[in-house]
């Protein structure tokens, strides 16, 4: 039996409960029979159990995708943005759902589940539009003597890998562009959250992906499953969000057979308050882009420089905002900050709330491990950071918000890009020339001006340095999953 409370009782919650993989068109049980638990974050309770994938089921499901490419490769490009628009349409009909399951096995309160199932939707819609404007060209050669005809192929099998923190946003941030582009893919969740990807691979189906084109895997075993994979002479790219460690793992292995990569991976955003800022603006970006999904992103705020002439302002505003803010059971009403992924990210938040209080940090709010079952964590601010404190040098992927003041901007952006990660980067002032000029200096893909929040489906997300490889979204995330071809033509 894999359902093992009633909170997935809807026809489709129960069909991603039911926990199987998803290889060419089949639900089925792993090769070994083996299954693992998915918990709630919030109290603990065991959701389902999921069907564990061998290497075997991960190379079974690479076979399946390859016996459908060739035909997906072919398919008209409006027919596939048909595909993706009509499963736009229906995880939107499912939208409650999808955001209850969210909650359930990832903790994040449900009006930010239902946000997510909204952005997460707008991928596919987005590339529904895009799977007709793969654009070639056609110019004469400088000499004359011939035309140059560039033309857009698909990348070929895709194997994709997601995160834990937005299982769906995650999952159709791939998923979208890889079909537009005709491509077929091989989905390994996150052994956290794998129901939400089987719930959107039904929704797939049912909107007419062919059988083998969406196949998913998950697995306890993500090493040698995705290792075995990416050794298979039939996948031809990779696409990872995750940890710089792991994403590195995976360039080697990728390496070895020349894929094409796409890598979204650690981040470390700077939050630089210049000391001309709108402050209830700066305020009110800082809460969004510290606690959005209690601060599980890798493009949460993780350090803030304040101007010195208005840090303690700002700390007296933030922090009388953060401790209003309700932390609680993501279903509950009125929860705005739901429970972290598990005990080892909570123990890790607090555990750099606690050093950075040894290291001198003064804890405006928060700071404490709440509740007595399920992974909880106070919003935290503390002010009078030390740079050497761990807060400053790692990624702490919590609801913690650590200050530093400083007198000179030049001083801020050196602190900014004094990392190896460059992914995300906020910039708060009233005067749009300095915070251009100070986000033309920092180091990161991506710049927030006088606001928290930077994702959009219809603009490139990535990072630089240890942040990442390629993009996802916009245009730009279509090309990831496209091969251009030279032809050389004499009429």
């Amino acid at each position: 039996m894999a359902v093992l409370t009633t909170a997935l009782d809807t026809p489709l919650l129960a069909r991603a409960a039911a926990g199987r993989l998803l290889v060419g068109g089949e639900w089925r049980e792993a090769s070994s029979g083996e299954r693992f638990a998915v918990v709630d974050p919030g109290n603990g309770a065991v959701l389902a159990d999921v069907a564990d994938a061998t290497v075997d089921d991960g190379l079974a499901a690479v076979a399946a995708a390859d016996a459908a490419a060739d035909a997906w490769a072919a398919t008209a490009p409006r027919e596939r943005g048909e595909v993706l628009r009509r499963a736009f349409d229906l995880m939107t009909a499912h939208r409650d759902e999808l955001a209850r399951l969210i909650t359930l096995e990832n903790g994040k309160a449900l009006t930010e589940a239902r946000a997510e199932v909204g952005y997460a939707a707008e991928f596919l819609r987005w590339y529904s539009e895009e799977a007709v404007r793969a654009d070639g060209r056609a110019t004469t050669s400088p000499a004359g003597g011939s035309t140059i005809l560039t033309r857009m192929a698909p990348v070929g099998l895709s194997v994709l890998v997601t995160p834990w923190n937005f299982p769906a946003a995650m999952a159709t941030r791939k998923l979208g562009p890889a079909l537009a582009a005709g491509c077929a893919t091989v989905l390994k969740p996150a052994a956290e959250t794998p129901l939400t990807a089987l719930a959107l691979a039904d929704l797939l189906t049912t909107a007419g992906a062919p059988p083998g084109v969406v196949n998913v895997v998950p697995t306890r075993a993500a090493g040698p499953v995705v290792r075995a994979m990416l050794a298979d002479p039939r996948a031809r790219k990779v696409s990872f969000t995750g940890s710089t460690q792991v994403g590195q793992l995976l360039l080697r292995q990728a390496a070895d057979r020349v894929l094409r990569v796409s890598m979204e991976l650690g981040g470390n955003a700077p939050f630089i308050v210049l000391a001309d800022a709108d402050l209830d603006v700066a305020v009110a970006s800082a809460l969004v882009a510290k606690l959005r999904n209690g601060g599980q992103s890798c493009v949460a705020a993780n350090r803030f420089y304040v101007h010195a002439r208005v840090a303690e302002e700002f700390c007296a505003r933030m922090g009388a905002a953060m401790a209003r803010v309700r932390t609680g059971y993501g279903l509950d009403d009125g929860v705005e900050v739901g429970a972290m992924i598990n005990e080892r990210a909570r123990d890790k938040a607090h555990g750099i709330v606690v050093d950075a209080v040894e290291a001198g940090a003064r804890v405006v709010t928060g700071g404490r491990v709440i509740g007595s079952s399920g992974f909880f964590l106070e919003p935290t601010l503390l002010a009078d950071t030390p740079h050497t404190a761990r807060a400053f040098r790692e990624e702490i992927f919590g609801p913690v918000a650590p200050v530093a003041t400083f007198t000179d901007p030049d001083e801020a952006v050196a602190w900014a890009n004094g990392t190896d990660a460059g992914l995300a980067a906020f910039v708060q002032s009233r005067d749009l020339s300095t915070a251009l000029a100070v986000a033309d200096a920092l180091e990161a893909g991506m710049v927030g001006i006088n606001r928290g929040v930077v994702s959009d489906p219809a603009a490139p997300f990535g990072g630089w340095k240890h942040s990442g490889l390629g993009r996802e979204g916009g245009h730009e995330g279509l090309l990831e999953y496209l091969e251009p071809k030279y032809v050389a033509v004499s009429w």
